[in-house]
Order: structure tokens, then C-alpha cells, then sequence
């Protein structure tokens, strides 16, 4: 179960994930009025791949990242916006 470790950002329209029960609950606004766009986004660290381990996450958390994956990106800010 990934979602309690990683949040996923869809970058085309993939509406057969909400049959699967991966609702959306957000979206990356457009760049302006204070807000990053894509671009941001498109500059997070993807040479991981597919580690780190989801299990090992949830174990040991930001000590497993921190100490393993040190190029990680992270949120430091989300907010609701209307």
C-alpha cells in the first residue's frame, strides 16, 4: 500500500486510475500568482527510480531517506487554494 509513503503526479490524463481508487486530490497550478507550474515539478530528482522501499519508509522514515537517497526531493509547503 503506497499511499501512505508517496504522493503521485499524473502528467497525462489517465482517468482508468479513478476506477482503481486513486482519485485525485490536487493539481499542479499554472506558473503565476505566487505558484510554481509544471516546471517545478519537472525539476524534482527522478534518478532513483523506483526505490526507495516503500516498507522502509514506513519503518524508518525520513532517517532511511535522508541517510540513502540524498538527492530526494521533498515538499516543504502545500497549501489549499480555491
Amino acid at each position: 500500500n503506497s499511499r501512505t509513503t508517496q504522493i503521485f503526479i499524473n502528467t497525462a490524463n489517465n482517468y482508468f486510475l479513478d476506477e482503481q481508487g486513486f482519485g485525485p486530490i490536487g493539481e499542479v497550478l499554472p506558473a503565476g500568482f505566487g505558484y510554481g507550474g509544471m516546471e517545478v515539478v519537472d525539476a524534482f530528482y527522478g534518478g532513483y527510480g523506483e526505490r526507495p522501499d516503500q516498507g522502509r519508509i514506513r519503518e524508518q522514515g525520513g532517517e532511511y531517506l535522508e541517510g540513502n537517497f540524498p538527492k530526494l526531493s521533498y515538499f516543504v509547503k502545500a497549501e489549499f487554494v480555491e
